[in-house]
């Protein structure tokens, strides 16, 4: 049978109610099943379950264990690609970046306990919602026939708001700062005009800013309002290199913008669209070698004003088919997996714009947000 990562046989039917009988008069297991609060299930070398404890069947929504038995994880906990391809979980071309299928199929292979946090999107009463699980995978013999211990832990919550206080904190304080210096400027300065623009610029960004932050913060809906203003071409990339000067992940690397380019005006929410731009150029950034660069231009037609940043790294095909899924990333540490995805929801949900991508051994990586005009 076909697979894209993990072997596809299943266990036949027979062999599988023995399995169930074994486990289940195993009285050490049965002792786990009873006692273990957190979510566990108990598969077989196929990666099937064959026994499951009360927590997890209340997190799938059933009461009858005999309809998770058989099972893989994927298709019991009804992710979005599980049945992609005939053999189902595992053997999808999403799986090879699956935390959970990592976990499993390394504790098979190497026989011993794995640790990985898997981005879940799962299908909800015909939504897709997103969660973030933490899976141990822990090997164990019962009557010489090997099995594996499944534990599961939500941690969708301590994502969010890892993330939140990842980039919260440190996007208010670079606004507080240009409103600080502002603020000490003004009274020294006699033409203060500009200055006093500059203060209620930045107020408002920063109001905007925790709107932003509440909306990434709430895990399935976003009541974010766009505040539309007019706006240039010009003035957006003027505060791009503002921003990105003295830009911590600037360091030994370069920004190439355009020398010049037709100063277009048009209508948006500012601090949104400089939110997705600003994810776009870090991302490239963090992906750009040491004194490499890093390109910004524009595209515009009578439909579409497009903003582009460019990369020379190839994103390879594994990480690019999840690369806007919510808490997936190949970045360590909490908080992460919210940059590509906001991009996402802030530029095609609210502004009604496109974000997409492309990329190449050949051409690098390109990242596009287009806006209709």
């Amino acid at each position: 049978m076909d697979t894209y990562f993990a072997p596809a046989e299943r266990t036949g039917k027979k062999e599988l109610l023995g399995e169930i009988e074994t486990v289940n008069k195993n009285p050490v297991m049965s002792g786990l099943l009873h006692s273990i609060s957190g979510l566990l299930a108990i598969l077989d070398e196929h990666r099937q379950i064959i026994a499951i404890n009360d927590s997890f069947l209340k997190k799938l929504g059933i009461k009858d264990p005999s309809e998770a038995l058989g099972l893989r994880p994927g298709e019991a906990l009804q992710c979005i690609h599980a049945h992609e391809k005939p053999a189902g979980c595992g053997t999808t071309k999403f799986c090879s970046t699956c935390g959970a299928a990592i976990a499993i199929v390394s504790s098979l292979s190497q026989d011993k306990p794995a640790e990985r946090t898997c981005a879940l999107a799962t299908n909800r009463g015909g939504r897709t919602v997103d969660i973030a699980l933490l899976v141990k995978s822990h090997p164990i013999k019962i009557d010489g026939t090997k099995f594996l211990l499944l534990f599961l832990q939500d941690i969708t919550i301590q994502q969010q708001r890892a993330a939140l206080e990842r980039t919260f904190f440190h996007d208010v304080n670079n606004i507080l700062s240009g409103l600080l210096g502002a603020s000490e400027m003004l009274s020294l300065e006699n033409d203060q005009a500009d200055l006093v623009r500059i203060i209620r610029q930045s107020s408002l960004r920063l109001k905007k800013e925790v709107e932003i932050q509440r909306c990434l913060s709430q895990s399935e809906s976003c009541t974010y309002h766009p505040l539309q203003h007019e706006t240039t071409t010009g003035q957006i990339l003027e505060e791009l290199k503002s921003f990105f000067l003295n830009h911590p992940v600037t360091r030994n690397k370069k920004i190439d913008f355009p020398a010049s380019a037709t100063d277009l005006p048009f209508n948006t929410d500012m601090s949104l669209l400089f939110r997705i731009l600003c994810n776009m150029i870090t991302n490239a950034l963090e992906s750009t070698e040491e004194n490499g660069t890093v390109k910004v231009w524009l595209e515009h037609n009578d439909n579409f004003l497009s903003f582009c940043v460019w990369n020379r790294q190839l994103i390879p095909q594994n990480i690019a088919r999840r690369i806007f899924q919510r808490n997936f990333t190949t970045k360590d540490g909490a908080g992460r997996g919210v940059g590509t995805y906001s991009m996402k929801l802030f530029g095609e949900q609210i502004l009604g714009g496109q974000v997409n991508f492309t990329t190449s051994q050949e051409g690098g990586t390109v990242f596009r947000f287009s806006l209709p005009l």
